[in-house]
């Protein structure tokens, strides 16, 4: 199983946040770099777009987990951390070239787990 974790973010800690140009969160240099290599900014934007239901906007820290299903398909699955599950989307097309990886939202800011 290929994850996406192992190839980016592998320094601890980022250079600079970038600004999420519709929500106003702000994302860091791994999260970036996964987007560009995968041409994945749609994982990006689909966390951020859940943080306009209440039930997100509550939990200041939340893990995002993105897994391949079968063939292209995937699900992603966001919980606090402490393996409460907000809630789950399936994904029924995409090119993503991994078969999983992790994301951080803590705090408005969506980081990958080295990075923390």
């Amino acid at each position: 199983m290929k994850n996406a974790n192992n190839d980016f973010g592998s320094s601890n800690g980022t250079l600079d946040y970038y600004r999420h140009s519709l929500s106003g969160l702000h994302f860091t240099d791994g999260v970036r770099d996964l987007a560009e290599a995968c041409q994945s900014y749609w994982l990006i934007d689909l966390i951020l777009s859940y943080q306009a239901n209440p039930k997100f906007a509550e939990e200041p820290f939340q893990v995002w987990e993105l897994s391949r299903k079968t063939g292209n398909a995937f699900v992603i699955i966001c919980h606090d951390g402490n393996c409460n599950r907000i809630d789950r989307q399936i994904i029924p097309f995409s090119d993503f070239p991994y078969d999983k990886a992790t994301l951080w939202l803590s705090y408005g800011v969506l980081i990958l787990p080295v990075e923390y």
